[in-house]
């Protein structure tokens, strides 16, 4: 099942009301009108990742082939082309899950189809040249116990591994793997584990979602089916295969979960689910890593959903504390919604999609770009009726990211951000790390001896900035 299709233990409920109150500092800007016909992509699935050159990348579903693009979009809705997907042996096709940085600084992504057996690939291309490489096709010249439709982004972890997941197919039938592969280039895939090792799959099956590396080093994620009511699971797994059931989805506490999860600033973690919850049209959830879980909102809280409903990714936390998200329909036009939910239980409708003018149907999460703004897509709608590119500032300050929010001593890291030129200073956690500017929105870091977790602080001619979450420093 294509992720494009989608429309389909005890805990705690907690149902909180709505209000369609707007920041007075909030300005929608529509960036990019996607138009197919003029082959210049046409939105999907995916979220923004933030270059070394501070520009915007992401994946298309369009494209010259109708197979799938590579784009890049500067901040202020300049977009170009930069590879059109084929679908042939050699190639990916339909690259629904947008794009990481390697440690190389080339994108590495994944295709649903495509490759030698049409069962999906991983891919990286230098942003420089627009050359990809396949490094990995998914083969099924027997049972496909490899798995296929990769359709989660990879994530890189602190040993330098990526690891990612096929939403069907593995040893025990069409219901999908937890892999890893190597970053050296060679593409050498491990499959960690294959869903449905349990009776009636109470392990879950079908992984739509990123993986998430947690403070602890292990990797959470979810899954769409499967658990006691086949709603779905949350997962912990460790990065040698090990895996732990922390959730089963029973409908009121939510269902189908499509989104990657996150580990907010207070240590839980925090996801969304498309369906279920009080009122059957999905919800917004925290569980902490022992697997005590909340529901903390559920959509169609409102009468005409107004709220939003089906979000289908998972939430960011902004530089404000708050959780940000999008939903797939609902709102006041009926087309999709940007939300926020404050530490209090606040939430609050931040915009609603009114499909001709700025799109609809929010598939992938929010970026929030280090100058403040946040940066996302439709799927549909907009002026060419092809989905669309938009920003929204909250009245936000600029801030420093790190690339990899975990890293261990002796290592180095990326740090994005602007006005770079002319640092001083860098540290972690208050502890002074050695640092080299490449760019005015780029400068590596070594970890030093003695680091220890915190946050990372960049002292430039202009002030200091901090980064938006903190950096875990692995032994």
């Amino acid at each position: 099942m294509m992720k494009t299709a989608l429309s389909r233990m005890t805990f705690t409920v907690v149902i909180l009301a709505a209000t369609a109150i707007a920041s007075p500092a909030q300005v929608f800007n529509t960036l990019v009108n996607f138009n197919i016909s003029n082959d210049d992509g046409g939105t999907g699935f995916m979220s923004f990742v933030q270059g070394r050159d501070g520009q915007l990348y992401g994946t298309a579903g369009g494209g010259a082939n109708s197979q799938g693009a590579i784009f890049e979009v500067t901040l202020g809705g300049v977009l170009a082309n930069l590879y059109n997907f084929s679908g042939q042996p050699n190639d990916g096709s339909y690259p629904d899950s947008g794009l990481v940085i390697g440690n190389d600084g080339n994108f590495y992504g994944t295709t649903s189809n495509g490759g030698t057996d049409d069962f999906g690939t991983v891919f990286k291309m230098p942003s420089s040249t627009g050359v990809l490489t396949t490094l990995y096709s998914f083969l099924c010249t027997t049972v496909c116990e490899q798995g296929s439709e990769p359709i989660a982004p990879l994530v890189l972890a602190a040993n330098g591994a990526f690891y990612g997941t096929t939403s069907q197919a593995g040893a025990n039938g069409d219901a999908g793997t937890i892999f890893r592969i190597s970053s050296d280039g060679n593409g050498t895939l491990t499959t960690l584990y294959n869903f449905c090792a349990k009776a009636n799959c109470a392990d879950g099956n079908e992984p739509y979602a990123a993986l998430l590396q947690a403070a602890d080093a292990n990797l959470y994620g979810t899954t769409y089916a499967g658990g006691v009511k086949n709603n779905g699971t949350v997962f912990r797994i460790t990065p040698s295969g090990t895996l732990t059931t922390l959730h089963r989805f029973v409908g009121s506490d939510g269902a189908e979960p499509t989104g990657a999860l996150i580990q907010a600033s207070d240590g839980n973690l925090y996801g969304t689910t498309t369906q279920g919850g009080a009122y059957g049209h999905g919800g917004v959830f925290s569980l902490n890593q022992s697997g005590a879980f909340t529901l903390l909102h559920s959509f169609c809280a409102q009468a005409g959903c107004a709220d939003g409903n089906e979000p289908q990714s998972g939430l960011i936390q902004a530089t404000d504390g708050n959780l940000y998200g999008t939903t797939f329909q609902g709102g006041v036009y009926g087309y999709g919604t940007v939300f926020s939910l404050n530490p209090s239980g606040t939430f609050t409708i931040i915009h609603s999609f009114d499909l001709h003018t700025d799109g609809a149907q929010l598939g992938g999460a929010l970026l929030q770009d280090t100058n403040g703004t946040f940066y996302g897509t439709t799927s549909a709608g907009g002026a060419g009726n092809s989905g669309t590119i938009f920003s929204i500032d909250m009245g936000l300050g600029p801030f420093v990211a790190i690339l990899r929010a975990s890293g261990k001593i002796g290592k180095t890291g990326d740090v994005l951000g602007q006005g770079f030129t002319g640092t001083t200073s860098v540290a972690i956690n208050g502890i002074p790390v050695s640092f080299h500017v490449v760019s005015d929105t780029y400068l590596t870091v070594t970890v030093p001896a003695g680091a220890t977790t915190g946050y990372v602080t960049v002292t430039t001619p202009s002030g200091t900035l901090t980064s938006n979450v903190p950096f875990q420093v692995f032994p």
